[in-house]
């Protein structure tokens, strides 16, 4: 009844709905119609991700503070083999949100000399897998759902990465980036209030860049939620399709968002009947292979190692779904 409490009221903030709703009530406007509940469904889930995602950043980067790309590349240098991948995805989950992030801290990171398959492992499960997701997914799908969910995720960097270390693809990195060199590895001591400002400055910073995507990703779940009839997302998307893992997993790799924005189409898709592997599949493949991080990683990486990253991620991501729509009856 506590953990109840806690995903419903605190994390889901039920409360925050019905108190919306009470007010739209009594400003005249039916929230059990199409227009009201398409308000009521955009401004409680507006106000309940900004209220998240503040927190979550502030949390997130006071922990970043004390992991500065110089003393990542200090940790991951002492380890070797499958631990460095699982340090590395570990490490992955206290970075940015977004994929575009990222990048620059995997292009440091080749550039220190790090094992280019741990380089990998960290980028795919730093837009993957951030505790932020953890948080969310926990408000919307349950605590089950959230954990297997990053959990998996690792598997996917782990193994990737390990795939890439396998095959020997140091040749298709671009050239200035294995020649840049490594930097000091040292950085200063932050005191605690230094600490908290840098948090603050990074919430504000995200906040302003994210806010759009929330609000794009807010309106097209309000419209999912009560515009769209049931049987077109079931029909496509349901149990009924058995392509709708792969076909949500093309549909999301030429999109850019992030976790907050994926959230609301998400919780939309799902109270209309989509299948939870799929969906999932769906936020995994806006998340991680955002078309404009892909545009940012080909100025790093040759054709042919890009595409392996890819279709890696992609193959991954499918098996996911179709993996979370197999067991969807004993975790929800």
């Amino acid at each position: 009844m506590i953990w109840d409490f806690i995903q419903d009221q605190v994390l889901g903030m039920k409360w925050l709905n019905e108190l919306i709703g009470m007010g739209l009530s009594a400003a005249g406007l039916d929230v059990g119609g199409r227009v009201g509940g398409s308000v009521q469904f955009f401004l409680y889930d507006t106000a309940k991700i900004t209220i998240l995602l503040c927190f979550l950043i502030f949390l997130i980067s006071y922990i970043q503070s004390y992991f500065p790309p110089e003393r990542s590349k200090k940790i991951l240098g002492r380890f070797h083999g499958i631990w460095a991948n699982c340090i590395s995805a570990l490490l992955g989950t206290v970075t940015p949100f977004c994929s575009c992030s990222s990048i620059p801290l995997f292009i440091g990171f080749s550039s220190a000399g790090l094992p280019l398959g741990v380089t990998f492992s960290f980028l795919i499960s730093s837009p993957m897998v951030d505790l932020g997701s953890l948080v969310l997914l926990m408000s919307i799908f349950g605590a089950k759902v959230a954990v297997i969910y990053v959990a998996v995720g690792l598997v996917i960097a782990v193994a990737g990465g390990m795939i890439i270390e396998k095959l020997h693809m140091e040749k298709y990195v671009e050239s200035f980036i294995l020649t840049a060199g490594s930097v000091n590895i040292e950085s200063p001591d932050l005191t605690r209030k230094d600490r908290i400002l840098y948090a603050r400055e990074q919430m504000l910073s995200t906040f302003k860049k994210v806010f759009p995507y929330i609000l794009v990703g807010v309106g097209i779940g309000a419209l999912i939620h009560n515009w769209i009839p049931e049987h077109w997302i079931e029909t496509a998307l349901g149990s009924s399709n058995p392509f709708g893992v792969v076909l949500a997993t093309l549909v999301g790799i030429p999109m850019y968002a992030d976790i907050f924005g994926t959230i609301p189409i998400a919780e939309a898709l799902l109270y209309k009947g989509a299948q939870l592997g799929t969906i999932l599949s769906f936020m995994m493949a806006v998340t991680t292979l955002s078309l404009p991080s892909m545009v940012m990683l080909k100025k790093a990486v040759k054709p042919k190692l890009l595409g392996l990253f890819i279709g890696i991620c992609a193959v991954g991501i499918i098996l996911v779904g179709y993996f979370f729509n197999a067991i969807q009856a004993f975790i929800i």
